[in-house]
């Protein structure tokens, strides 16, 4: 069964920080692409970061990239989200995803995802 546990969602200024972070189990973790997905209100769902099994290869949304730094860690089986220079823009459902669809270099979707944490990004 594929198990998503997130965590680390919350309110923060403008320009300010936030570190999300995802816990599978060993199977899930090992065998599958795992990102992030969001949707915020009134918007559709879109991919946001995903990463390999092996961490070389990571992809971005055009609207993420260079603020967000998607990682995981082994040993822990979780994948954590970095988001940096936050904007308003960026508030919605935080939801970790397995099994990435990658188009034009960019995480398109996923096949499954947890239950998803809240942020939201204040002016």
């Amino acid at each position: 069964q594929v198990q998503l546990v997130e965590s680390g969602g919350g309110s923060v200024q403008a320009g300010g920080s936030l570190r999300l972070s995802c816990k599978a189990s060993e199977y899930t973790y090992s065998s599958n692409c795992m990102g992030w997905l969001r949707q915020g209100p009134g918007k559709e769902r879109e991919g946001v970061a995903a990463i390999y099994p092996g961490g070389g290869s990571t992809y971005y949304a055009d609207s993420v990239k260079g603020r967000f730094t998607i990682s995981r860690d082994n040993t822990k089986n979780t994948v954590y989200l970095q988001m940096n220079s936050l904007k308003p823009e960026d508030t919605g459902m935080y939801y970790c995803a397995v099994e990435c669809t990658v188009r034009n270099n960019k995480p398109y979707d996923f096949g499954y995802w947890g239950q998803g944490t809240q942020v939201t990004v204040i002016s």
